[in-house]
């Protein structure tokens, strides 16, 4: 097991959901700690404060990509191809995920676990192969996850 996915586990079992830990990763790789986004992801887990909408691995995985590549202060300009690495991020998402589980809402990955209000272990292996896939678009992009851009 690697340092990230220990890292994940361990976030994990803190208590923190899936578009937490997405985020808490990202920001540790860029030496940065936030703990207002980190709680302002927790709306995200369950999809969409547990009622079962588009799973937090998702729009976390939205969150984490455009943390790196968005706009954050008006002399900010957001890096050109960030709504395509959005939705190869989306794509990707909808073939793997969702055609696993049958759908990309967490009601349809966590089914009748959804009503116990708690990240399920299922949902660790979804934020494992949805960072690793973050991972890969950003670097097709020229991202690194220290936040500097390769040219």
């Amino acid at each position: 097991m690697n340092d990230e996915m220990m890292r994940m586990l361990e976030l994990y079992q803190q208590g923190f959901n899936c578009s937490q830990i997405l985020l808490a990763l990202g920001l540790e790789h860029r030496g940065e700690d936030n703990p207002g986004l980190i709680r302002a992801m927790t709306g995200l887990g369950g999809g969409l404060g547990f009622s079962g909408k588009t799973c937090g691995a998702l729009t976390g995985g939205v969150c984490l990509l455009s943390l790196y590549a968005g706009r954050g202060a008006p002399e900010e300009k957001e890096h050109d191809e960030l709504l395509l690495m959005i939705d190869e991020l989306v794509q990707w998402f909808e073939g793997e995920i969702g055609q696993h589980y049958g759908g990309i809402n967490c009601g349809d990955i966590l089914g009748d676990d959804l009503a116990e209000k708690v990240v399920s272990p299922q949902c660790s292996s979804i934020v494992i192969e949805t960072y690793n896939k973050i991972k890969e678009i950003m670097l097709d992009h020229g991202i690194e996850l220290s936040g500097e851009k390769n040219d």
